[in-house]
C-alpha cells in the first residue's frame, strides 16, 4: 500500500486485513488457509486494529468478517493452543490476554457500532466475538457449531459465557452437549444473529444495515448501546437511577445538541411524528 504524506495509512497487518468505504471499516480475520483459525499473532493485531479504529474519523461503523469462505474455524489448535503450552507462565498470560481483550472486552463496550458478517464456518471460539458485537447477519449457507465435546474438551475461553446471553439453557446445552452443526437460518432462530440472508445478498444487508446506523447521531448511538448493556447486570432500581443518570449525560455530551432539536421538530416544527417519521440530523 502507497501512502502519501498528507495520507492516513489503513491500520491491518498479516493477519487482519482492513477497508475503509466511506464511514464504514471491514475488519476481516485474513488466515483464509487455515479458515481464519485465530492465532496468537492475530489477536495481537486485532488489538492494535481496534485501538486504531476507535479513535479514526474515517471509521463509524466496524464490520467484523472472515477473508474467504469461513468468517472463523475458531481459535487455532497449533499456533494457538500448542504455542502456549511450552512457554512461561507469563508468555501464556500476554497471549490470553490479548485474546480476551479483542474478542470481548473491547468489542462488548467499543465506542463504535459493530456488526459481525458471518460468510461461512462459524467454530468454537469464533462464537465469542460474534455474539460481542452489536449487530450480527449470517448468510444461510453460514455452517455453526460448537465441536469442541467431539474431540474431547469443553468449549474453550468464554464461549459458555457468551452463548448463555443469547440462546435459551435448552438450546444452548443441546449444541454444547452434541456438538451437532446449525446453519444461518437456525441461527437466527436462535438469536444468534439478527437476520440469515442468501449468500448473494450478505454484503449488501450488511453495509445497509451499517449506512442505517451511521446516519445515527454517534454520540446518542453511543449512549444507547452502553446503557442496555450495562443495565442487564442490574437490578430494577439500579437501571431507573443508572438510566436517569445516562440520559443527563447523553444530553450534557452531545455536541449535536440531538435532545433539543428532536423536540423541536416534534413540539414546534411538527416535522417529526414518532411511528411516522425520521428525526432529521442537523449540521
Amino acid at each position: 500500500m502507497t501512502v502519501t504524506a498528507n495520507e492516513k495509512p489503513v491500520p491491518g497487518g498479516n493477519f487482519v486485513k482492513v477497508e475503509l468505504d466511506d464511514g464504514i471499516a471491514w475488519v476481516k480475520l485474513n488466515r483464509p488457509e487455515k479458515r481464519n483459525a485465530m492465532s496468537v499473532g492475530l489477536a495481537e493485531e486485532m488489538v492494535k486494529v481496534l485501538d486504531d479504529l476507535e479513535i479514526d474519523d474515517r471509521c463509524g461503523v466496524v464490520i467484523l468478517t472472515g477473508e474467504g469462505e469461513a468468517f472463523s474455524a475458531g481459535m487455532d489448535l497449533k499456533d494457538f493452543f500448542r504455542a502456549t503450552d511450552n512457554v512461561s507462565d507469563i508468555e501464556r498470560m500476554r497471549a490470553y490476554r490479548s485474546t480476551r481483550a479483542w474478542q470481548w472486552r473491547m468489542l462488548m463496550h467499543y465506542a463504535k457500532p459493530t456488526i459481525a458478517m458471518v460468510n461461512g464456518w462459524c467454530f468454537g471460539g469464533a462464537f465469542t466475538p460474534l455474539i460481542c458485537c452489536d449487530l450480527a447477519i449470517a448468510s444461510d449457507d453460514a455452517v455453526f457449531g460448537l465441536s469442541e465435546i467431539n474431540w474431547g474438551v469443553i468449549p474453550g475461553g468464554v464461549v459458555s459465557k457468551a452463548i448463555s446471553t443469547l440462546m435459551n439453557d435448552r438450546k444452548a446445552m443441546y449444541y454444547v452437549m452434541t456438538g451437532e452443526k446449525f446453519g444461518g437460518k437456525m441461527a437466527e432462530q436462535l438469536g444468534l444473529v439478527n437476520e440469515s440472508v442468501p449468500a448473494d445478498r450478505l454484503r449488501e444487508r450488511t453495509t445497509e444495515l451499517a449506512r442505517i446506523l451511521l446516519a445515527k447521531n454517534p454520540t446518542v448511538l453511543r449512549q444507547a448501546r452502553m446503557a442496555y448493556k450495562y443495565v442487564r447486570e442490574m437490578t430494577w432500581e439500579e437501571s431507573a437511577e443508572y438510566l436517569t443518570a445516562k440520559a443527563d449525560q447523553t444530553t450534557f455530551i452531545d455536541p449535536e445538541k440531538g435532545r433539543e432539536k428532536g423536540l423541536s421538530q416534534f413540539l414546534d416544527d411538527k416535522t417529526f411524528r414518532p411511528g411516522h417519521g425520521t428525526y432529521i440530523r442537523e449540521g
